[in-house]
């Protein structure tokens, strides 16, 4: 929001309406002219995503020892058989967008504080067991997926109790099904103000810091074969803030690891914004090589490109977002730590940016590798290449 946007109404009074709007007006065009011009910096129309061969995106990333798979929902998989086709051909994982998650949805896993309903998510495991895909569990500790009784029930004398038995029953119910799991997920919010820069959470109010350590303990205790993941946003672009960010994730990991806590890797959301040209990759390399340092493996776990300010055009937009995919995954990819390349939707058809970040013409957003008749997009060629020259691990 422009600072113009808090004067107050005794001030647009003082200074006169007409005055009031030429200011928002100047500075509103002058906000355009510099989205234009960051655009065409972006845009480079004589840039072209060749791919050789019909192998499919997780054929690609097998072929280098990497895995590609979507976040997909119990609705979509079940319902839409276009959709479950091609996460048959392009996914080598599965990740359930809402279904392991506490509170998220039409069909919650824990309903109440005494019950849990597996049925979304076992119809989805049975998919990625028939179909030859690995399973990743997302999430078991999120304060975003609270359920509506919690505030009322957990307090300070039963909070360990519900986080152990909630831990301990989900992971036991898909003990040896779970390729990884989210154990812990954006608990970092260097805005609240905190030294060590953990969010303010009803988990930290109860339990204090070491919830963090006691979750990863518990999820080892109830699945030892998993990969226990530490996953979070913003760590991506050099800006102030993703700088902060990072340094307070390593030494997040820093703490876990001191502590022998049982982590096995960073998971990076990588929600990537396709107007944002504060991009290096040189720092993001050396953090990548910083958590790889740790004896941590590295997922990018929810990609997608956000493309609300770009042009309506579709071929300019397909253009950047496709350059957007290749220029960071071309950079994560170098690092023989990372393992996995997962996408947060597969196709436009169903994408969490429609409602969350919705373009202001009210044309579709283009996120994602197909588009809504699942039709391969530039996006997917990217992908592709990036899997093509990757080193092999």
């Amino acid at each position: 929001m422009y600072k113009d946007s808090f004067l107050t109404r005794r001030r647009a009074v003082k200074l006169g309406f007409g005055m009031l709007a030429g200011a928002v007006g100047a500075v509103t065009t002058s906000k355009a002219i510099d989205l234009n011009n960051q655009i065409q910096a972006l845009d480079n129309p004589n840039r072209k995503f060749p791919v050789n061969g019909k192998l499919s995106l997780k054929e690609r990333a097998t072929a280098k020892g990497l895995i590609y798979g979507a976040a997909i929902q119990y609705s979509q998989l079940s319902l839409d058989r276009e959709i479950a086709t091609n996460v048959k051909r392009e996914c080598g994982m599965l990740i359930p967008e809402w279904e392991l998650k506490w509170f998220v949805g039409k069909q919650p896993l824990r309903p109440s504080p005494y019950t849990f309903d597996f049925r979304a998510a076992d119809w989805m495991a049975n998919f990625a067991k028939t179909h030859g895909l690995l399973l990743r569990g997302h999430t078991l500790v999120w304060h975003e997926s609270l359920p509506p009784w919690f505030e009322k029930t957990v307090n300070n004398q039963n909070a360990k109790r519900f986080l152990e038995e909630h831990i301990k029953t989900v992971v036991q119910h898909y003990a040896g099904k779970i390729h990884s799991w989210d154990v812990v997920n954006e608990a970092i919010n260097l805005s609240d103000g905190r030294s060590d820069g953990l969010r303010k959470t009803p988990w930290l109010k109860f339990l204090g810091s070491d919830y963090i350590e006691l979750a990863f303990r518990l999820a080892a205790e109830a699945d030892p074969q998993a990969l226990l993941v530490y996953n979070d946003f913003g760590l991506d672009y050099d800006t102030s803030k993703d700088e902060a960010k990072r340094n307070a994730v390593l030494k997040l990991l820093e703490r876990l690891k001191t502590k022998g806590t049982p982590i096995h890797a960073l998971g990076i959301q990588a929600h990537l914004t396709a107007n944002e040209a504060k991009f290096s990759p040189s720092k993001l390399r050396q953090f990548l090589r910083d958590v790889a340092s740790l004896g941590l493996k590295i997922l990018i776990t929810e990609m997608d490109v956000v493309d609300k300010k770009l042009p309506v055009d579709i071929k300019v937009r397909d253009r950047i977002v496709a350059g957007v995919y290749e220029d960071y995954l071309s950079v994560v990819l170098d690092e023989r730590a990372v393992i996995a390349v997962l996408t947060w939707g597969l196709s436009d058809r169903y994408t969490w940016l429609s409602h969350f970040q919705p373009r202001r013409d009210r044309a579709a957003v283009r996120p994602l590798p197909l588009d809504a008749n699942f039709r391969r997009k530039l996006a997917w060629n990217a992908i592709a290449r990036a899997f093509d020259q990757a080193p092999r691990r």
